[in-house]
């Protein structure tokens, strides 16, 4: 099957001119995951089989709270944890849903840090609201792609 087609993953990558370990801090380390990332983190770490959470920071969406669970953490190879997907209305208990799986792997590559994020899981979101989880992730992923690219070359650069 194209990857592309699937409903159940969204598939991205980019390449980071940083070295592995620069990007491994990045995603690993919650103050700085949450600076690119967008969520108050601070004071927080990331631990596998913990519940983390922050509030949000991107615009319009303050009055939300970020949580995952991280699932597991293998040093600068794979970061990833599960959680209810685009899950913004308030007046919705999430928790009896079934989340998704996000993975970060880094690969390193001649010009720095293949980053692949992989989420998947969406064909056991409810069905009523996971067509708009699946557009709305999708999005926001290749956002993020933007960001930490952002946030390493300038984390790079000083």
């Amino acid at each position: 099957m194209d990857k592309n087609k699937s409903t159940d993953r969204i598939e991205t990558e980019v390449v980071l001119k940083a070295a592995r370990s620069r990007v491994w801090c990045a995603i690993s380390h919650a103050e700085e995951f949450g600076d690119w990332f967008g969520v108050t983190l601070k004071g927080k770490t990331f631990t596998a089989g913990q519940t983390v959470r922050g509030q949000i920071s991107h615009a319009g969406y303050e009055h939300l709270v970020w949580e995952v669970v991280i699932e597991r953490m293998v040093p600068e190879e794979l970061l990833s944890f599960r959680w209810h997907p685009y899950a913004i209305d308030t007046a919705v208990d999430y928790s009896q849903e079934p989340a998704t799986l996000v993975a970060f792997e880094l690969t390193a590559v001649e010009e720095g840090t293949l980053l692949r994020v992989v989420e998947s899981g969406f064909d056991n979101i409810p069905a009523e609201r996971r067509q708009e989880a699946f557009r709305m992730n999708s999005s926001g992923w290749e956002a993020q792609m933007k960001n930490i690219e952002k946030y390493v070359a300038a984390a790079v650069a000083s």
